[in-house]
């Protein structure tokens, strides 16, 4: 539904990696012209679904992005990978960020 969502409003996306479609969990890196980031998917103290800016407060190379990401794959090899156009580095969906 999120690459539905992007595409429809000009923010193209992709799966970067397939993980188990019932428990994966999931990542997605925000890309613009020259920064990345990635958000990782968590749950609130509430319960309710949020996204952590999980490689830190500011956009970060490829390198980065790229090692945060097998590091969280060797941790949950079920996890799905989605990746975003983002020139606002803000996700093309509804997403409470912390």
């Amino acid at each position: 539904m999120a690459l539905r969502m992007g595409n429809s409003g000009g923010r193209f996306g992709a799966v970067l990696r397939k993980g188990d479609p019932d428990a994966g969990g999931v990542l997605v890196v925000l890309r613009n012209d020259k920064d990345v980031c990635v958000l990782s998917q968590m749950r609130s103290g509430a319960g309710e679904l949020a996204w952590m800016r999980a490689t830190g407060p500011g956009p970060v190379d490829d390198a980065t992005a790229d090692a945060y990401i097998a590091r969280q794959v060797k941790f949950d090899p079920d996890l799905w990978v989605l990746e975003f156009e983002a020139p606002d580095m803000l996700p093309p969906f509804e997403a409470k960020l912390v």
